[in-house]
């Protein structure tokens, strides 16, 4: 420690590239529970890739196991990805830990308020919220499909 603050470890990012899914070589990973995977892989078909798996020069996975599964789920054959130049293991788990650590979920209230933001942006006016609720109620209440 210098000054007071954490040595820094630099493992800078080469660069960003297209890499064959197929390439990728996957060896013993911390998370062992991929969990909804079938949901990310809806976020990527709607919204696309927001962030690169990352890679080692040799196409080892540090980060972006689910991406990874979730583009293979789409048929994918190709995904984004950022290749780092460190071979240094205890670097390379200090990074999948701090991917998969270095999360802090939404409180419930941050959720709902995002909801009703996202209900308000989309439906605009109260008439046509109140059309879509009594649509709802007849619908429940004579089991109709929606269109």
């Amino acid at each position: 420690m210098a000054g007071g603050k954490p040595a820094i470890i630099s493992i800078a990012a080469e660069k960003m590239v297209q890499v064959e899914i197929k390439s990728i070589r996957v060896k013993r990973r911390v998370r062992k529970e991929l969990g909804d995977v079938e949901g990310l892989a809806e976020s990527l078909s709607r919204f696309g890739q927001l962030h690169p798996i990352v890679l080692t020069r040799k196409k080892v996975l540090v980060s972006g196991r689910r991406r990874m599964e979730a583009a293979r789920i789409l048929g994918w054959t190709t995904i984004d990805a950022i290749t780092i130049a460190s071979r240094d293991a205890a670097h390379l788990l200090e990074m999948e830990l701090d991917e998969n650590v270095q999360r802090y979920q939404l409180t419930r209230d941050e959720v709902e308020d995002a909801l009703a933001r996202l209900e308000r942006l989309k439906h605009p006016g109260f008439l046509c919220r109140v059309w879509r609720t009594f649509v709802r109620f007849w619908q429940r209440l004579f089991k109709l499909e929606e269109h």
